[in-house]
């Protein structure tokens, strides 16, 4: 049974950074693409950062720059580290694996964690 569970959410201020984590278990971790998505209220789920099991990284446009993807094979986690947070980037952040096309839509994915809040204030 496959579990991604994420934690690090919270409140921050505008400019702050905070540094999420998904444990994934139930899956031969090293050989799956593993992605960031977000959603706010009244919006769609949406694309954050992905990251190939050898590393390869790919972002949204709107976080380029701020946020870093990173992955530890031993552990089977990833990690989304955001820098210069704003608060359009108010949402709950969700970890994915596994996606059977392309890796930038969420419904390509197989699994999915709970999600967790991240709140950005002004």
């Amino acid at each position: 049974q496959v579990q991604l569970v994420e934690s690090g959410g919270g409140l921050m201020q505008d400019g702050g950074s905070l540094r999420l984590s998904c444990a994934a278990s139930g899956l031969t971790f090293g050989s799956y693409i593993m992605g960031w998505f977000r959603q706010a209220p009244g919006k769609e789920r949406e694309f954050v950062a992905r990251i190939s099991w050898r590393g390869i990284t790919y972002y949204a446009d709107s976080v380029k720059g701020r946020f870093t993807i990173s992955r530890d094979n031993t552990k089977n986690t990833v990690t989304l580290q955001m820098n210069s947070l704003k608060p359009e980037d108010t949402a709950v952040y969700y970890c994915a694996a596994d996606p059977k096309g392309d890796a930038t839509v969420p419904r390509w994915y197989n699994y999915w964690g709970q999600g967790t809040q991240v709140t950005v204030s002004s």
